[in-house]
């Protein structure tokens, strides 16, 4: 289901925009703007999650210091006595 409107382009500084129809308004503050011929199409910019941006990353190589090697050891907790 396609929805079209007509809409008037302005002049704001040395750029030109137009004022995007409630009905059409996006989600989030940034958009990517494309021209294919005469069109021109915008899409949301898609916020990536953490999860999905941590699957691009390579594990480190380095190897992490053991800080535990100079502590005294740990005294045995009995949480029964309260």
């Amino acid at each position: 289901m396609q929805h079209e409107r007509r809409v008037r382009l302005f002049r704001n500084g040395r750029n030109q925009a137009l004022r995007i129809p409630r009905e059409f308004e996006l989600p989030g503050n940034e958009a990517i703007v494309r021209k294919e011929g005469d069109r021109l199409i915008v899409e949301p910019v898609q916020r990536r999650s953490l999860l999905a941006l941590l699957a691009t990353w390579k594990p480190g190589e380095e190897d992490f210091p053991n800080i535990d090697e100079k502590l005294l050891p740990l005294d045995d907790v009995d949480l029964a006595d309260g």
